[in-house]
């Protein structure tokens, strides 16, 4: 047996010891969880501002970054390893709810509200017990809400605010429940993906590059609202486009332009879009009448550009539904908490980045030349040289490493569970693309 075979035997003995364990414990009545449970809430007290921070691990409190994939073996024994605890945690009554005495928890407050906030950290795993019990919002929790915070795919700026406060008062119980929805998911893409890949997880509107079992490259991602999904698929990467047309897909144009228009004549001459009839003419938008009951059967094509929807680049892989991978104009989309707001196509941030890895076997297209390329503002199909397979799945929970344990809302509400769901959208702001692109 290999060493890292014998390690991972060991390991594997390890949980099932551990899974034993706990079954003894429910079968008691959850006496060991509940233990565990006193002795976060006898925890010693500290005073106000206690000088005792290790600034050291305060860094480290956030370090939820794993090169591990979405989709690996790691990652399902990481899920397995996490519902063993949830178990233990929902079986001894789950964690306390916070509910704020102030608008906002923050570092320098003192509020009695901080010794509930500081129990629901410790049963997560999120504070050391350590860290005892007070009223004081201090550096210890602060580096434990950031934790939280990112494992939960908020901003990681230890501000108890609306989207923090509605993750931690979630249930234990409903957390196991979404583990263990998700952990057939991750099951089922057990197989061979392939030595590269790309994944895009809807939920998480984030992209991981694969390579050789290790994430390469992460992106952040715009993803479909729920009214206009993005679709679960596994599919190739067959093509990229520098400087591309942008064609508005019918609905756009029945649901977004045609309005537009009658607002503003001047709407598709601002923004470069032409109108092609059935012979490949240009038709003046003058001509139309855009207040007729339907919209002109004509082509609404927007030109290359800095303008275009799709900036400098739109990724093609094979699908029924008219989606796609691209660039965009409005970098600040990126910037959104809840980047939901597409109309099924994907929006990639460092796209340039990602094109330069999915070219790396086609001749010709370095990242030198991508760039020169996309100076010259010419419309350049490439077909890739090795199609790169591309997976659309659906993870609101999983583990990608050893006590980490990650959430997400169920944007597309397919958990069965409705306060999974993303049920407030004071942070969603209007996409303000140049047009509004799939």
């Amino acid at each position: 047996m290999s060493k890292k075979n014998g390690i991972e035997a060991l390991s594997r003995r390890g949980f099932l010891a551990s899974a034993a364990a706990f079954g003894a414990a429910t079968w008691a009545g959850g006496a060991l969880a509940q233990d565990a449970l006193d002795e976060i809430i006898n925890a010693p007290r500290r005073g106000i501002w206690d000088d005792q921070f290790d600034a050291k691990a305060s860094r480290t409190a956030t370090a939820v970054v794993s090169n591990n994939p979405t989709f690996s073996p790691d990652t399902v024994y990481n899920t397995q390893a996490a519902i063993s605890q949830y178990q233990r945690i929902a079986s001894a009554g789950g964690w306390p709810q916070v509910n704020p005495g102030q608008t906002r928890l923050e570092l320098g407050i003192s509020d009695p509200s901080v010794q509930a906030l500081r129990q629901r950290l410790m049963i997560s795993g999120d504070l050391p017990q350590s860290a005892g019990m007070s009223n004081s919002f201090d550096s210890y929790v602060d580096g434990a809400v950031k934790r939280f915070q990112a494992r939960h795919g908020l901003p990681s700026d230890g501000v108890l605010g609306e989207f923090s406060l509605k993750a931690m008062n979630i249930s234990a119980d409903i957390r196991l429940m979404q583990l263990n929805t998700n952990l057939v998911r991750l099951q089922s893409m057990s197989g061979d993906l392939g030595q590269r890949y790309v994944m895009v997880n809807i939920p998480a509107a984030n992209i991981e590059v694969v390579e050789n079992g290790r994430v390469g490259q992460r992106h952040k991602a715009v993803v479909g609202r729920l009214s206009r999904p993005t679709h679960i698929i596994n599919s190739k990467i067959y093509e990229v486009i520098l400087n591309p047309y942008w064609t508005a897909p019918r609905s756009i144009v029945e649901k977004d332009i045609v309005p537009l228009m009658r607002k503003d004549p001047e709407y598709l001459k601002k923004n470069a879009i032409r109108l092609i009839d059935g012979q490949g003419n240009e038709v003046a938008p003058e001509t139309i009448d855009w207040n007729a009951e339907k919209a002109p059967n004509l082509t609404f094509r927007q030109d290359p550009g800095k303008i275009n929807a799709m900036a400098s680049t739109k990724i093609n892989f094979h699908n029924p539904n008219n989606e796609y991978m691209h660039d965009t104009p409005s970098q600040g989309l990126f910037n959104k908490l809840a980047r939901f707001e597409s109309s099924g196509c994907v929006r990639v941030q460092n796209v340039r980045d990602l094109t330069t890895w999915l070219l790396r076997d086609t001749p010709g297209f370095s990242r030198q030349q991508i760039e020169a390329t996309i100076r010259s503002g010419t419309n350049t199909p490439i077909k890739l040289a090795v199609e790169v397979p591309v997976y659309f799945k659906y993870i609101t929970a999983w583990s990608p490493m050893d006590g980490v344990v990650e959430f997400r809302d169920d944007i597309y509400e397919m958990d069965g569970e409705q306060q999974l769901a993303l049920q407030t959208t004071s942070a969603i702001e209007p996409v303000q693309d140049a047009v509004l692109p799939q």
